[in-house]
């Protein structure tokens, strides 16, 4: 509501200093209040060819042109300091209403305009920040450069693989945070802890329109979900498993192991990618690895891995040979005959063809051997990562029952991800005070899990991801790298480069 209202007081400010504007400019103040005309009246005003027309009609690519036509304004009230061109960038909503009220300077026809001469250092300023302003329009709206850091998509997609991530494939996301260091996350750089970003204006969440919607199997990335809570010296571990296992007063005491416990906003959370398994309204269900949603078998797609018990008749397991077969993980060797590989159903017919080897088997967590680090913590689920579910995944809009058994699947969905109060009382479950037997989700959930099935830290370990942590769609693999190989020794792995992500 509050970014409703937000929207709305800024569009009418904007609105009313338009018309004033035009005014200005010799036009009709009524003009401004007509879409799409108001456009083409202010690039005759700002003397712009059609083509700039054409351009606000493209989704997204509008936004970037509209701060152009800003720009262009201002000029023709001789407005042409860099301060002054980069706070109407930055706040057109308070400094359009300042040019149209406060300002006396006459509007100058674009024709009749003075060439204003620069030095070379103000061009190279204006230039880097027009640079980085587009930049940071083009990654917050449009597309964006990611790195694949771990093996939790192998084969898939592999560690040193460079993709792009689409943001119009299901529409950006404002940030919560917009007051940001450009181009970094969630950390200064150079820099250990200091955060990039400062939280002065936090807005809520909001999505635009998309071009499709996320649907089983596409690869997305997405805000780590336990990410809003870390402990900052052990940053690639689950604050919340940090917790179940230490316990929370060792955590938050013992400064000079764990440091300060920060948390962080939905979009400066790590990003994570994997694959959606399920969406909102789904019922979920693993058996012995094979995935049901609604009660049907999920088509795979991608490259699988999984561990597998390979056993030899003694002799030693080659590496070499597994080098060959493109096996990366770490390999266990369990007894004198056995090893534990990870490895496609491909590579695992391809090990069982090694002349030393006797047997090779796909290892598979027995149903009902209870694995407490599975989500939801909870002995009254006792599921692992081989065979789990049935699972509800909460979709917007959806009702469901809530009682002392099945509240821990969805506790973290409406106490951390809705924002409301939720208190467990004997038997009985209060929602913001009041006693609820139901409860009716506010977002969309998903459920992500990693090709590489025994590897890979999602959703069967921390549970749904909430629609507004969803920030883009992979699409498109530019460059992999080895990190294990030198550059004159395949570093550069060019059967992997300039590939779609399927």
């Amino acid at each position: 509501m509050t970014y409703v209202i937000l929207t709305i007081l800024f569009f009418l400010m904007s609105v009313i200093a338009l018309y004033k504007i035009f005014q200005k400019a010799g036009r009709k103040g009524w003009e401004s209040l007509i879409p799409m005309y108001n456009f083409w009246v202010w690039i005759q005003i700002i003397k712009k060819p059609v083509w700039w027309f054409i351009f606000i009609l493209v989704p997204y690519i509008n936004v970037f042109m509209i701060l152009l036509m800003i720009v262009e304004l201002l000029k023709c009230f001789n407005k042409n300091g860099l301060g002054a061109q980069t706070l109407s960038v930055m706040v057109p909503f308070f400094y359009l209403p300042w040019l149209a009220f406060f300002d006396k300077a006459p509007y100058t026809d674009p024709a009749k305009r003075k060439p204003v001469h620069k030095s070379v250092i103000r061009e190279w300023v204006e230039a880097i920040i027009f640079a980085v302003i587009a930049a940071t329009i083009i990654r917050t709206f449009f597309i964006e450069a990611y790195t694949i850091p771990t093996s939790s998509m192998e084969k898939s997609m592999l560690v040193g693989d460079y993709l792009f991530v689409s943001k119009v494939s299901y529409g950006p996301k404002i940030p919560n945070t917009p007051l940001s260091f450009p181009f970094a996350h969630h950390t200064m750089p150079g820099t250990i802890n200091t955060k990039s970003y400062l939280e002065w204006i936090h807005l809520p969440y909001y999505r635009f329109p998309g071009f499709s919607k996320i649907e089983h199997n596409d690869v997305v990335v997405f805000n780590y979900p336990d990410g809003d809570t870390v402990a900052q010296n052990v940053q690639n571990r689950s604050y919340y498993s940090l917790i179940r296992e230490e316990g929370r007063r060792e955590v938050w005491t013992n400064k000079r192991k764990y440091g300060e416990i920060i948390a962080r906003p939905a979009d400066k959370r790590e990003n994570y990618i994997k694959r959606c398994i399920g969406l909102p309204g789904d019922s979920l269900e693993i058996r012995d690895q094979t995935i049901y949603i609604n009660g049907k078998e999920l088509p795979s797609v991608g490259l699988k891995q999984y561990r597998y018990i390979v056993t030899t008749d003694g002799s030693v397991l080659s590496k070499r040979a597994l080098d060959k077969l493109d096996v990366t993980e770490e390999i266990q060797q369990t007894a004198p005959d056995q090893y534990v590989v990870i490895l496609t159903d491909k590579g695992a017919t391809a090990v069982s063809n090694f002349s030393n080897v006797k047997s090779v088997r796909r290892y598979v967590v027995p149903a009902k051997q209870y694995t407490p680090y599975i989500f939801p913590y909870d002995t009254n689920y006792k599921w692992n990562e081989d065979n789990y579910g049935p699972i509800l995944i909460p979709r917007k809009g959806l009702t469901i029952p809530i009682n002392i058994n099945n509240i821990s699947l969805y506790t973290r969905a409406i106490y951390n991800y809705e924002g409301n109060e939720l208190k467990v009382d004997g038997n009985k479950i209060f929602i913001n005070g009041v006693e609820s037997t139901t409860y009716t989700f506010k977002l969309d959930y998903y459920w992500m899990m990693g090709d590489n099935r025994h590897n890979s830290a999602d959703s069967r370990f921390w549970g749904f991801v909430p629609e507004d942590h969803i920030v883009g769609k992979a699409v498109f693999v530019w460059l992999s790298l080895d990190g294990n190989k030198s550059l004159t020794n395949g570093k550069i792995r060019w059967n992997k480069m300039f590939r779609f992500v399927h």
